[in-house]
C-alpha cells in the first residue's frame, strides 16, 4: 500500500514525498482513511509505529479543507510531557513546511515562562500541541479559546491518566465543543483509558496493530539478582564490560536520580540526572548532551523520561523496578527502536522479586534470573502479606512511606 491510496490531498502527498516517507505504516494505513471519513478513532500500536503521522496528516487535510481567513484553533493535541509536546510539534511543523499554505502550529508546556507562549498565541493558531496543565493556565489567562476546536487528539492517553492528569482532562473536556472529532492514540489501553474512551468517543473505529514477529522491537530482556547496596557498582561493571555508548537508567525518585548520577561521575562515568524538577533549559541541555554522546548515562525518573526518543540507544537499565507492567513496557521501549537491537536489564533485589513476577505475568513473558560473579546476592526476601493491585500491576499491602524509602536509599548508598 502507498500513501496515494489513503485519500490524502495532492499537497500532502507532495509533502510526504519531499520529506522522504516511503510507505505508510500499519497504523497509518488503517487510521488515516477512518479519520478522513470523520470517524472517532481509538488507535493502539507499539511505540515507534508512526502514530504521530497517523493523526497529523488527516488533521492537516481537514484544516486545509475548512480553514477560513480568520485563524481559529482547529486541532488540539494533548500530550503528557514537554519533551513529547516538542517532538509532536516538530513533526507537524516539518509537514507544514512542505505545504503551499501557511499554517500556524504552536506548542505550549509548563516549566518555562508563560509570557512568551501567550505572545505566540496572539492572533490565534491553527494547531496547538499542549500539556494539560499549561493549556489550562493559558485558558485562565484568556490567551487561547478551545470552544470551537474541531478535532481533539489524546496522544499517549495512558500516560496522561497515569501521570495524574484526570482532573485537568475533565476541565478541558468541559470547555470543548460537544460536536468534534476525537482521536485517542496510545501504545497501551488499560481500563482507565478504555473507560474514558467509552465515555467520549462516538462509535469509534478501533485500530489495533499488534507487534508481529517481523516488526517486534529487538529487545533482549535480562533480570540480574543483586543486593540493594551493590546496584551502583554492578551498573558500573555492566557499563564498562559492554562498553555501552549510551544507557538510560531508570530510578524511582529524584533523590535516587541525583545520587546514582553523582556516584557514577565519581567512578569516572559521565552521567547526569534527569527528573521533573529540572528547569526546561537544563532538561533540553541534558538531552542534547546525551544524544551527542557527551553524556554516557542518563539517570531518569519515569515522569521525566516519558516521551523521550533517543535514536540508537543500546541499553536500558531498571535500577529500580517500575510501578506497573505498563511502565515497564514504556521503559524498555526506549531501546530497540527503528530496527536497532537493544538490551533491557532489570536489577532484582530480594524485596523486588515478587513485584517483578507480577510484571512478568502482565507481559506474559518470563525472564531468566542471572547472577553476576562478584555481585552474588546475600539478602533474603522479606515476608510481606500483599495482594495484587489488578489495575496497575503493583503490590498493595505493607507499603513503606516515602521518608522510609529515602532513609533506606541513603543507608544503601552509604554502603556502596
Amino acid at each position: 500500500m502507498s500513501f496515494s491510496t489513503l485519500g490524502l490531498a495532492p499537497s500532502l502527498l507532495n509533502a510526504i514525498t519531499e520529506i522522504g516517507y516511503q510507505e505508510p505504516t500499519a497504523i497509518q494505513s488503517a487510521a488515516i482513511p477512518a479519520i478522513l471519513r470523520g470517524e472517532d478513532v481509538l488507535g493502539a500500536a507499539q511505540t515507534g509505529s508512526g502514530k504521530t503521522a497517523a493523526f497529523a496528516l488527516p488533521l492537516l487535510q481537514s484544516l486545509l479543507d475548512k480553514r477560513g481567513s480568520h485563524r481559529q484553533l482547529h486541532g488540539l493535541i494533548l500530550v503528557p510531557t514537554r519533551e513529547l509536546a516538542s517532538q509532536v510539534a516538530d513533526a507537524i511543523r516539518l509537514l507544514v513546511s512542505h505545504l503551499p499554505t501557511t499554517l500556524k502550529v504552536q506548542v505550549v508546556f509548563g516549566g518555562v515562562s508563560i509570557n512568551p507562549q501567550m505572545l505566540a498565541l496572539r492572533g490565534g493558531t491553527d494547531i496547538l500541541v499542549a500539556t494539560p496543565g499549561r493549556l489550562l493556565d493559558l485558558i485562565d489567562h484568556n490567551a487561547v479559546k478551545i470552544s470551537q476546536t474541531a478535532m481533539l487528539v489524546l496522544d499517549e492517553a495512558d500516560r496522561l491518566l497515569d501521570m495524574g492528569f484526570s482532573e485537568e482532562l475533565n476541565r478541558i473536556l468541559e470547555l470543548l465543543p460537544k460536536q468534534r472529532q476525537n482521536l485517542f492514540f496510545s501504545a497501551t489501553f488499560p481500563s482507565a483509558v478504555q473507560k474514558l474512551a467509552d465515555s467520549l468517543l462516538n462509535k469509534p473505529t478501533r485500530i489495533e496493530v499488534p507487534a508481529e514477529e517481523g516488526n517486534k522491537p529487538d529487545i533482549a530482556q535480562r533480570a540480574i539478582q543483586v543486593d540493594v547496596a551493590r546496584r551502583t557498582m554492578l551498573l558500573k561493571h555492566l557499563i564498562l564490560e559492554h562498553k555501552w555508548r549510551g544507557v538510560m537508567v531508570f530510578v524511582a525518585t529524584k533523590y535516587a536520580s541525583d545520587l546514582v548520577a553523582d556516584k557514577l561521575n565519581r567512578n569516572g562515568i559521565h552521567a547526569a540526572s534527569f527528573h521533573g524538577e529540572l528547569s526546561q533549559g537544563a532538561r533540553t541541555q541534558t538531552l542534547t548532551d546525551f544524544r551527542s554522546g557527551y553524556l554516557q548515562v542518563l539517570v531518569a525518573t519515569d515522569v521525566a523520561a516519558r516521551g523521550i526518543d533517543i535514536a540508537r540507544l543500546p541499553a536500558v537499565v531498571n535500577y529500580d523496578l517500575p510501578r506497573s507492567a505498563v511502565d515497564y513496557t514504556h521503559r524498555i521501549g526506549r531501546t530497540g527502536r527503528a530496527g536497532e537491537s537493544g538490551v533491557a536489564i532489570s536489577f532484582i533485589t530480594a524485596e523486588a522479586e515478587q513485584h517483578f513476577r507480577l510484571i512478568e505475568k502482565r507481559q506474559n513473558h518470563r525472564v531468566a534470573r542471572e547472577v553476576i560473579a562478584g555481585f552474588e546476592p546475600t539478602e533474603l526476601a522479606p515476608v510481606v502479606s500483599a495482594v495484587t493491585d489488578v489495575e496497575n500491576g503493583g503490590i498493595k499491602g505493607k507499603r513503606k512511606s516515602k521518608k522510609d524509602k529515602l532513609r533506606e536509599a541513603a543507608a544503601a548508598a552509604a554502603g556502596e
